[in-house]
């Protein structure tokens, strides 16, 4: 089954000099072809009274310092909020007019903003939108898009591409797991190979570069069909909210990213040579999560993470990566979804859902870009918790109102990830999209491990007893101690979900425990030092890190070690 969307133009139109006459505009004639500007709206939810929706506004002409898009509504709506726009409304007519972060739209160039509002009766789309001034042709706004020209065609991509493949073992971490004690039970397991900085693409300091990885790969394949993990994580000013896996690209350097990082790798990646290989990205763990919970004006806001959602370079950075890699036929995206002690919150929940959607149709990406999403990537979230629900009572109390749980709509992964793959579908994504789990590092096993529920004393005690996930609090991400090896890579383990995968391989370092210096631009993060007593994300617990951890990314033995002494399925 393929997962291409439907291509519908309901409606294009020019709206011809002072008359007004609607002229269609054909997709590829000449006329379509030089219309100064193109608008696209899109309504992306909407309820009883309300809704959400996104435009974006391609330049055909001069480049321009700044811009404004203006529009009539035919009906009562009423914009109530913007973001990406300075969107105001005086009677039917709204004008966005651009911030100063995205005033300059190149020729050729598209910006993107959004914006909610209210309505009764009908929600109609508008009929006509100007770019300072001048009329441009207008897209539908219903929930299916136009084709991009670009795209594979339908029927180059398996519905899983986990079903019936072997995955691709990364011999580097291979060898390191076999030089361990014990290691050799698990070397020949695949894991996510990262290209975590622009000279990970050739390869730096010995190690193997993207090539090498896909040549490795072609002779693993054999005959049968064969899955490479790639992890896309090199956005300006990478992770806002932990100076752990910051990054080399400074947070305006958008730029660079595109040209210096996304299009090499999907030069490579569209080499005929690797056409046979089904190859999987998790596109930019951390990051678009951040622009819902981690900017003002909440209290878990950080200066970084504000920069980031107010110059759009996240949302741009996304959108950018599933279009360009989305045009390769055997590639499939997969966007990381954060875990389920992030953002399964009420207040987080459906905001990241949105913002999902948000970067899916950005800088030229729609959701056909998007195979599916990913969660728990290189964190720690239980898979399942048998021994209570969200829905048990204690003591005449929810089980929502203990500590550990905190109010949150999910207690583990698999719920998190299968309730928010029916909400992404709502929002438009495709109704066969999957979900991946990381499972590296969330076994739990060990002398540890409950075996039943706890005390039914208090809500806290039945939680607290029962639960598998032995963290201080749900926000404790870095070198967990007490963590191990979680299930064992699988397709198709759950209704919904692709796969069961290790994105991260195991004993490779979340970060630092103490500053140390490096040439990768990482930070030290306050989260990684087992001294630390904590902050408003992890509820102000200990940071339960491990000690005397090297940076993000290098090899951290007695991590290895402590993962496959907690194994669970147990190591045999």
């Amino acid at each position: 089954m393929s997962r291409t969307r439907t291509a519908l133009l309901a409606a294009m139109a020019l709206v011809a000099g002072a008359t007004g006459t609607a002229l269609a505009a054909v997709p590829g004639d000449v006329g379509a072809a030089a219309v100064p500007c193109t608008v696209d709206y899109k309504v992306q939810n909407q309820w009883d009274t309300g809704f959400t929706a996104s435009v974006t506004v391609t330049n055909h002409g001069a480049a321009k310092s700044s811009w404004a898009v203006k529009w009539t509504y035919a009906g009562n709506q009423r914009v109530t909020s913007g973001w990406n726009a300075k969107v105001t409304q005086s009677g039917a007519n709204v004008t966005a007019a651009n911030e100063s972060y995205n005033a300059t739209l190149a020729s050729g160039g598209s910006a993107t903003f959004g914006f909610q509002g209210s309505y009764s009766g009908t929600n109609a789309v508008p009929a006509t939108f100007t770019l300072d001034g001048v009329t441009c042709n207008v897209d539908s706004g219903g929930p299916t898009d136009p084709p991009d020209p670009t795209d594979p065609p339908p029927g180059n991509r398996v519905d899983n591409p986990y079903d019936g493949a072997k995955v691709y073992v990364n011999p580097e971490w291979s060898a390191n797991a076999a030089a361990e004690p014990g290691g050799s039970r698990i070397a020949n397991q695949p894991t996510g190979v990262w290209l975590d900085r622009t000279a990970a693409i050739e390869g730096a300091n010995g190690k193997m570069g993207l090539r090498d990885h896909l040549d490795a790969a072609l002779e693993q394949k054999g005959s049968g069909e064969l899955v490479v993990q790639l992890v896309i994580y090199n956005l300006p000013g990478r992770d806002c909210a932990a100076l752990a896996s910051n990054g080399e690209l400074g947070p305006t350097e958008i730029g660079r990213y595109k040209t210096e990082y996304i299009d090499p790798i999907a030069e490579i990646l569209s080499d005929s040579k690797y056409a046979s290989l089904r190859i999987v990205t998790t596109v930019e763990i951390d990051s678009l999560p951040n622009l819902v919970t981690n900017v003002s004006p909440r209290a878990t806001a950080t200066p970084n993470c504000d920069v980031m959602k107010a110059n759009g370079n996240y949302v741009k950075g996304v959108g950018y990566a599933l279009n360009k890699l989305g045009d390769v036929p055997n590639v499939y995206n997969y966007v990381d979804a954060g875990h389920h002690g992030w953002l399964g919150w009420d207040d987080n929940f459906g905001a990241s859902a949105e913002m999902f959607k948000q970067a899916a149709t950005a800088e030229g990406a729609t959701v056909a870009d998007v195979h599916g999403f990913i969660a728990n990537t290189a964190n720690y979230s239980a898979l399942k918790e048998d021994h209570f629900s969200v829905n048990d009572t204690v003591a005449g109390k929810s089980v929502r109102e203990s500590k550990w749980v905190s109010w949150n709509r999910y207690v583990d992964e698999l719920s998190y990830a299968q309730a928010l793959r029916e909400k992404l579908v709502s929002l438009g994504f495709d109704s066969k999209i999957g979900m991946l789990i990381d499972t590296s590092r969330n076994g739990w096993g060990g002398a540890n491990r409950p075996t039943g529920p706890g005390a039914s004393t208090s809500v806290d005690t039945y939680v607290d007893g029962g639960r598998y996930d032995r963290r201080y609090n749900t926000g404790n991400w870095c070198n967990q101690a007490g963590a191990g090896l979680g299930e064992r890579p699988q397709a198709s383990p759950e209704p919904g979900i692709d796969a069961y995968v290790w994105m991260k391989p195991p004993g490779e370092s979340d970060g630092a425990s103490e500053e140390i210096d490096n040439d990768e631009g990482k930070g030290f993060d306050r989260m990684c030092d087992p001294t630390y007593t904590g902050n408003p994300r992890n509820d102000n617990n200990m940071s339960g890190a491990l000690g005397d951890a090297p940076i993000s990314g290098r090899w951290f033995s007695a991590q290895f070690q402590e993962l496959m002494r907690n194994a669970y399925p147990p190591l045999s």
